[in-house]
């Protein structure tokens, strides 16, 4: 879901987090490189942790649910986040991010205290959002569920934007978005953990 260095993942320690350090990529992270570090920016060694460690912290102190944090730039989340829109309930599925859309938070420079905040208020009530010309969050109570939400939304969008490639996307109404919210109340093993 991500090219060379974008994106990064981490993970809630009681401590902190652990977090991938700045500037790598899949092929070249290993375990020593994780970089440990306190919600207020303490790093516990000497590697340098991504640049959006702030957002990820930013979100662990909102979300006290979260456990697993994962940011892409994965290609139909991030051509959608460039338009500076919402993903909206064209889908059932997106329900199952918390609410009736995935909101899209306003565009400020990466790894900044504002793009932590903003995607704070994105993120309210939801377990995903979408970055302006940027990318998208995702975050899961582990990390299954992390990778599980990125990659649903980054379907999503796919699916959102080639569907108004081919005309006028026909959106659920809030009807048919809460019978979907109901329905999910007694599906799958999510309903199971309640």
């Amino acid at each position: 879901m991500n090219t060379g260095s974008s994106g990064n993942v981490s993970a809630r320690t009681p401590d902190g987090m652990l977090i991938t350090p700045s500037g790598c990529s899949a092929a070249t992270l290993r375990e020593s490189g994780l970089v440990a570090m306190s919600l207020d920016g303490t790093v516990h060694g000497d590697v340098t942790p991504s640049s959006e460690w702030s957002m990820h912290a930013a979100i662990y102190q909102a979300c006290p649910s979260a456990a697993w944090l994962v940011h892409t730039h994965a290609d139909a989340c991030t051509a959608l986040a460039c338009l500076n829109e919402d993903l909206p309930g064209f889908h059932y599925m997106v329900t199952r991010f918390g609410g009736d859309d995935v909101r899209c938070a306003p565009y400020v420079t990466f790894g900044t205290p504002e793009l932590a905040g903003l995607a704070v208020t994105a993120l309210a009530g939801r377990t995903a959002c979408l970055l302006a010309n940027h990318g998208m969050v995702a975050l899961g109570r582990d990390a299954d569920e992390a990778l599980t939400g990125a990659v649903l939304l980054e379907t999503l969008c796919r699916q959102y934007l080639l569907a108004r490639a081919a005309g006028v996307v026909r959106l659920l109404t809030a009807e048919e978005m809460q019978a979907a919210h109901e329905r999910f109340k007694t599906y799958g093993p999510a309903a199971q953990r309640r």
